[in-house]
């Protein structure tokens, strides 16, 4: 029997919780980045001789690789109140716990399990070592993900159908989180 008052549920349900995320492993997309940032000065300058204005492309050039690098170092879970919010590089996502399927939710390998990996990229950010943002699945079914490893992965089936797809370094820890708020919300 919960013996807790209504002001001691209210706290419960209003603590904020950020759950760490493993941080993604860009050996193979670094190098990309450096290669692609290298040709295109490169391109610049040999454009430059000709059009000393296009000098400028450069600082285009250069912020879009400080957008990239911003990009994979923004991401973070976080348990606040009774919202879960995923940012992941450009995006955000900012799910109720009450549309969350949590007895549906489980922790995955993607190994294992093809149907869950992301295919098509509907608006992210897709590297090696690195996926976030909007995504369809092999299975064909939407997902917001957030992904740097593929052996621990909690996949939070929402209500509406689409499907939340973390890299966490204890998946279980957030699920155990959400099973605690359903069933506190439960007891009310």
């Amino acid at each position: 029997m919960d013996r807790r008052t209504g002001a001691e549920k209210e706290e419960v349900t209003r603590m904020r919780r950020e759950f760490n995320v493993i941080p993604p492993e860009l050996r193979l997309a670094l190098p990309l980045l450096v290669i692609s940032l290298t040709l295109g000065m490169v391109g610049i300058g040999f454009a430059a001789r000709e059009e000393p204005l296009v000098w400028l492309a450069a600082i285009t050039l250069a912020l879009v690789g400080v957008l990239i690098v911003w990009s994979v170092r923004r991401r973070h879970v976080v348990l606040d109140g009774d919202q879960l919010i995923v940012a992941a590089g450009l995006n955000t996502a900012r799910v109720r716990t009450a549309d969350l399927d949590i007895a549906a939710a489980r922790v995955v390998n993607l190994g294992d399990n093809a149907a869950l990996k992301p295919g098509l990229k509907t608006f992210g950010t897709s590297m090696p070592g690195y996926h976030a943002g909007h995504f369809r699945l092999r299975n064909r079914s939407r997902a917001f993900v957030l992904l740097t490893d593929r052996t621990k992965v909690l996949a939070l089936p929402e209500r509406n159908g689409r499907t939340l797809l973390l890299s966490l370094e204890r998946p279980q820890a957030l699920l155990d989180a959400l099973k605690t708020m359903a069933e506190a919300s439960g007891r009310r």
